[in-house]
């Protein structure tokens, strides 16, 4: 098991294009995390900048939320980065609203846009 700090990485459908802009861009700071991410964003991510350690868990609505809220319970996840869409209905909100609400009770740093998160790595 690497010895890098654990970073989860996860996008909504209508911000998956900005998350793989932002790992291409972040490329360096990223590097030194290693990233456990949903499904298709972490697909995405890999395309973006396939030299990061990206590890792929199921689709979010299809319980990659919920692993993602696991490995924070068990203290493997340090840091989510969850670029959210809050202009679209979501079917499993219950499972985004889970999530952040785990990043919280587990006071991990949490960035819920670009903007967050850009402070978030460039500070690490």
């Amino acid at each position: 098991m690497s010895t890098l700090p654990c970073i989860a990485l996860i996008a909504h459908d209508l911000k998956k294009d900005e998350m793989a802009e932002f790992a291409r861009r972040h490329q360096a700071a990223l590097s030194k995390f290693r990233i456990v991410a949903t499904g298709t964003t972490g697909g995405r991510v890999l395309e973006a900048a396939p030299n990061l350690d990206v590890t792929r868990l199921k689709s979010g609505p299809l319980g990659g939320d919920q692993q993602i809220g696991a490995m924070i319970a068990t203290g493997e996840v340090g840091m989510l980065i969850f670029f959210i869409d809050p202009l679209s209905a979501l079917p499993h909100d219950v499972d985004v609203k889970a999530l952040t609400r785990l990043a919280t009770v587990y006071d991990i740093p949490m960035a819920l846009n670009r903007a967050t998160a850009e402070k978030l790595v460039d500070f690490q």
